[in-house]
């Protein structure tokens, strides 16, 4: 367990524990997109559901991807150096389940799920009706506790209308409405 410190309701800080349940908790509160990390193996799509995701660079064109080093996935992109990332729209809940559950393969994943791809000229699945696609090239990797953090340049954008699949404190959610100022 890591320490933390702890604001109490005087002001006085105190030293605590952190476990894992409550750390993942904790960040649970911050709302992300869903996305789908796509990869070709030998002319088979592969993926993983991933929240982990964020801009890095405007120059060059990078973005990152924290992945856990026991998934499927994980070793697909360190051998391929070619991916898609998927952002998910509010319709595409059970595309995110399908491949979020671990399992040796994906080849049920249209049946299952929905999920329909086309190939970029550089054979990467770009799935149906994604809200952006993202075709990536890996650039750099660092090691992160149980996780790589891969970041990849940018190649390709696809952007569609729509609004987006959202998670938030362990559930799906959809956008509501806007906030205003004040």
């Amino acid at each position: 367990m890591a320490a933390v410190i702890h604001a109490t309701r005087r002001g006085v800080f105190s030293r605590m524990s952190i476990s894992e349940a409550q750390f993942r908790k904790a960040l649970g509160s911050f709302a992300t997109g869903v996305t789908v990390i796509t990869v070709d193996v030998e002319g088979v799509v592969n993926g993983m559901t991933a929240n982990a995701f964020a801009s890095v660079s405007l120059e060059p064109l990078l973005i990152l991807v924290c992945v856990d080093r026991k998934a499927r996935t994980h070793a697909h992109l360190h051998a391929t150096k070619r991916f898609g990332i998927n952002v998910l729209a509010e319709s595409q809940q059970g595309i995110s389940e399908y491949y979020a559950r671990p399992g040796p393969t994906h080849e049920q994943a249209e049946r299952e799920a929905g999920a329909r791809f086309d190939r970029t000229q550089h054979g990467t699945p770009v799935l149906h009706e994604a809200l952006t696609y993202l075709e990536c090239k890996l650039h750099n990797v660092q090691d992160a506790g149980d996780h790589t953090i891969f970041i990849a340049e940018v190649e390709d954008v696809v952007v569609r209308d729509g609004k987006p699949l959202l998670y938030f404190r362990g559930k799906y959610r959809q956008i509501g409405e806007e906030s205003r100022p004040g």
